[in-house]
């Protein structure tokens, strides 16, 4: 089964929490803070598998998570790092943002890797806390959480040529003649259900990849007969063979379908459309009126393509048009899609803004805090709740601003103040 799109999640690890530990041995009776650190969690990293060519693998399985990290301990032992996440993608496979639709990755190197999300820090333990004055430090560092994104990946074919053209053109039978492929072959519309690779050798070291997707149609572009999905399997080519069936033998006219497919082509993609492009007059061994093929050729050059005259089926002229293609290849250039976007600023841009204090007062007069501030230092620092602990807490806060916030929300002296479940005393 060929799949070229999936939906997937990833998430990279959480690093693990550091300890609020204290040295405890025989004959000492006052030990100091020993809290080891959290470990990193682990990374998320793209792999372009040159021996996978199907997304199929991700088709049962939606969630994919790298280990976290192991949280810190006492005697100064730090947490175990957590393993990457390796995910293994055919070439030419590209990660899309969900939402907003942006290339993050592009995988269009054979056995690249590339980090896509790196796994969060581990946290302090309580020995970084230690100063001059507080000797012995109750908190410790939370691990950074790992960002978590929701992506598309879409498949798009990594060939040096395309081959398009109406069904039952001839381009299963091209692609077989040519090359080491097995496309399906039939008198009948959308034989290749499917896109299909193809290697084209002519020598030691001398080969070149040619792409095989099913007839295009009037309405391609809009999705008609999934054309839309099929053509953006030959957006990475650098050209095109567009094979036209020049003898007309269902009724259609060569000029007609010549040009319904290229404005198929345009309505997809400009870029794609401007592609060089040679057209194959096919089935010239079933023409009986030569001054038919004449009017196209003289058509189509008036436009800039070159036409070459074949008969796939016995074989004639074919390798005129491939040893001249293997020339054209070596001048141009695979032009890169899209430019990628940063996906921490994708993530980072996607959320919802928090006010830094939210102030609200029940109906028992008690003042509730909450807000990006608060919950900015819940995520950063291991709140014990004890004493010493839950001070430094709400005097983090205060240098905050959540102070000035009281007081503009009414709060007066003698007010009671909730953070999480945690009341104290407003004092002026």
């Amino acid at each position: 089964m060929f799949i070229d799109e999936i939906i997937i999640t990833v998430k990279a690890g959480n690093g693990g929490d550091g300890a609020a530990t204290f040295r405890r041995e025989k004959y000492i009776q006052f030990g100091g803070p020993d809290g080891g650190d959290g470990g990193k969690g682990g990374d998320v990293i793209f792999l372009a598998d040159p021996n996978i060519n199907t997304l199929i693998d991700f088709k049962f399985k939606k969630k994919f998570a790298a280990e976290n990290g192991g949280n810190g301990a006492k005697k100064r032992c730090f947490g175990k790092n957590g393993e990457d996440l390796i995910i293994k993608v055919p070439v030419g496979t590209q990660v899309r943002d969900f939402e907003t639709g942006k290339l993050l990755l592009d995988m269009n190197v054979p056995n690249q890797s590339r980090v896509f999300l790196r796994g969060g820090k581990g946290g302090f333990g309580n020995e970084h806390f230690k100063n001059s004055i507080r000797k012995a430090p109750k908190m410790a560092e939370k691990g950074r959480e790992g960002a978590e994104v929701k992506v598309k990946l879409e498949l798009k074919l990594l060939a040096d040529v395309a081959l398009v053209g109406y069904p039952s053109v001839g381009k299963s039978s091209f692609i077989n003649r040519v090359s080491a492929a097995k496309s399906k072959v039939g008198a009948y519309h959308f034989t290749t259900l499917e896109p299909k690779l193809g290697v084209i050798r002519m020598a030691e070291e001398k080969s070149f990849v040619i792409a095989d997707i099913p007839g295009l149609i009037e309405g391609a572009s809009e999705g008609v007969g999934l054309g839309d999905k099929f053509l953006r399997h030959i957006e990475r080519c650098k050209m095109i063979y567009h094979i036209v069936d020049v003898a007309g033998i269902e009724g259609r006219d060569p000029i007609d379908d010549y040009n319904k497919i290229n404005e198929e082509l345009r309505k997809f993609s400009e870029k794609l459309a401007n592609k060089k492009q040679i057209v194959l007059a096919n089935k010239m061994d079933l023409l009986w009126e030569m001054d038919k093929y004449e009017e196209f050729k003289k058509y189509v050059e008036e436009r800039g393509a070159k036409v070459y005259p074949i008969s796939v089926i016995l074989g004639d002229g074919i390798k005129e048009v491939i040893n001249d293609t293997y020339g054209l290849l070596e001048k141009i250039q695979r032009e890169p899609l899209e430019e990628e976007e940063d996906v921490l600023k994708v993530i980072k841009a996607q959320k919802t803004d928090k006010a830094p204090f939210i102030i609200t007062k029940d109906e028992d007069g008690v003042f509730q805090v909450e807000g990006a501030m608060v919950d900015g230092v819940l995520s950063k620092y291991v709140i014990t709740y004890d004493e010493e602990s839950v001070i430094t807490f709400v005097h983090m806060l205060k240098n905050l601003g959540m102070e000035d916030a009281l007081r503009e929300a009414g709060a007066v002296d003698g007010d009671t103040i909730r953070i999480i479940d945690v009341e104290f005393e407003y004092v002026e």
